[in-house]
């Protein structure tokens, strides 16, 4: 994620002034369990502790959405392919706001209540430990965006043409029931319909689009495990493009009329910019990619929506370097944990240093310097990135610009060689997975066969301004 512009105090970068994993680890992800056959109501994140949920483990969605943009009215239905990791007699998903009408399991009416963000469903019969079984829920309302600790939206924000639907870090349930944690992956399926003369830009690959009776279905597939969060149905008046790379990636960008101009030179570049990241951290994890560059200026801030990063307003390049190097540090490689948010915008943030380096700007070390020469009473040593305290504090200075210093610190610890072994392996062993702090500092290890839990220690833990080597 990364700041726009016009909004510089929000969620800041720190540029300048500022094999893969096999299905049993990630059917592991599954939040705990409460006793007695109940899942649990999250995923015992300490930063969002309804988040997620316990008992299973979600291996698809299948979302029909219908939103009219006139009154705003969403019509949906949501069907869930899942895993028990226990007998479910009863187990909760996450969705904020909305009318539920009906839900099913395994094709059987089942009870269900709202309890806050949890939908609470009582299965006729309950799944089996190991078990798969379908859910499906009918629901419609006004999507409304959620109020992040930080005091941002987060979800389905509306704009004057649609909705921009960007979920970090709570967001997803403002409009689909889901297991809204990180730590729980799955593909999905999109079928969105919209107003004739509308956009609907979702994840993955486009299957095809139909337009009858004055309205427009759009149809999209993520094959990748995606988080939730990660999950978008952009809605807009896009002019939109088309291409494939000769990589073989299957590239969509849709952009604002509004936003056209400013936007062109800089996604002109992506295939390059891809072409160098997937060079230094391995293939490109997904089949597509691309942007969405909306006009919504009460917004503030970009997101790496899996394959295809979401924009506020047309970005910058060290914006579109910042987000495409998520979709495999974030997107590819996700969290188990909000406190670890670091390994996704520290990562993110040094991209762009290393960007800049080596193509004409800035080198690496003199923005570290930069940086370094700040007073210790600055917000950058505020508190340490890998673990920032509070849901408050997780898209703070620290996490990015900090985080980016504890790689360059790294990187200066270990030499060039090994430093580059270690992002490539990182990002490679953990393809479609998740990693922690902890399996990080011991891959560098590994990777360069020096000691460095003292190095990690004090840059991600230590409060205050470190001292620099």
């Amino acid at each position: 994620m990364t700041p726009s512009r016009r909004h510089p105090a929000r969620r800041r970068t720190a540029t300048l002034a500022t094999v893969p994993v096999a299905v049993a680890a990630l059917l592991g992800a599954a939040g705990p369990a409460a006793p007695g056959g109940t899942g649990g109501p999250g995923a015992g994140d300490p930063y969002f502790p309804l988040s997620g949920n316990g008992g299973y483990h979600v291996r698809h969605y299948g979302l029909t959405l219908r939103y009219d943009t006139a009154s705003r009215r969403l019509d949906a239905t949501a069907v869930l392919t899942a895993r028990a990791t226990q007998r479910l007699t009863r187990f909760d998903l996450d969705l904020s706001g909305l009318t539920v009408t009906a839900v099913t399991v395994d094709h059987r009416a089942a009870a269900f209540r709202r309890q806050g963000q949890e939908l609470v469903v009582t299965p006729r019969r309950a799944p089996r430990a190991g078990q798969r079984f379908r859910v499906e829920v009918a629901y419609h309302g006004t999507p409304k965006p959620v109020t992040d600790p930080d005091g941002s939206p987060d979800g389905w924000i509306p704009t004057d043409d649609g909705a921009f639907v960007a979920g970090e870090p709570q967001g997803a349930m403002t409009w689909f029931p889901a297991d809204n944690h990180p730590k729980d992956k799955a593909a999905y399926d999109f079928t969105i319909t919209v107003p004739q003369g509308r956009t609907a830009v979702a994840n993955g690959v486009l299957l095809g689009q139909r337009t009858a009776h004055g309205r427009t279905t759009f149809r999209w597939r993520e094959t990748r495990p995606m988080a939730a969060y990660l999950a978008t149905a952009t809605i807009g008046t896009f002019r939109t493009e088309r291409y494939t790379t000769p990589d073989g990636i299957q590239v969509y960008n849709a952009v604002d009329p509004r936003e056209a101009h400013a936007a062109a030179p800089v996604l002109k570049r992506l295939p390059s910019v891809l072409k160098w990241e997937s060079a230094l951290f391995g293939p490109y994890p997904f089949r597509a990619a691309g942007a969405i560059v909306d006009h919504a200026p009460d917004v503030g801030y970009a997101l790496e929506t899996q394959s295809r990063p979401l924009y506020d307003s047309a970005p910058g390049l060290d914006t579109l370097v910042h987000e495409s190097a998520h979709q495999w540090f974030g997107d590819s490689v996700s969290l188990t944990s909000w406190k670890d948010i670091w390994l996704n915008e520290g990562f993110a943030t040094y991209a762009e240093w290393l960007y800049a380096e080596q193509h004409g700007g800035d080198s690496a070390q003199h923005t570290f310097d930069t940086l370094y020469a700040r007073p210790a009473g600055d917000s950058l040593w505020a508190y340490p990135p890998g673990d920032p305290g509070s849901g408050a504090r997780i898209f703070g200075t620290p996490v990015y610009a900090r985080g980016a210093m504890a790689l360059h610190e790294l990187r200066r610890a270990v030499g060039d060689r090994d430093f580059f072994r270690v992002l490539r392996a990182w990002a490679t062993t953990h393809r479609g997975g998740h990693g922690t702090t902890a399996q990080f500092v011991r891959l560098a290890e590994e990777k360069s066969g020096k000691q460095l839990k003292g190095l990690f220690h004090t840059w991600l833990y230590t409060s205050g301004k470190p001292d620099s080597a």
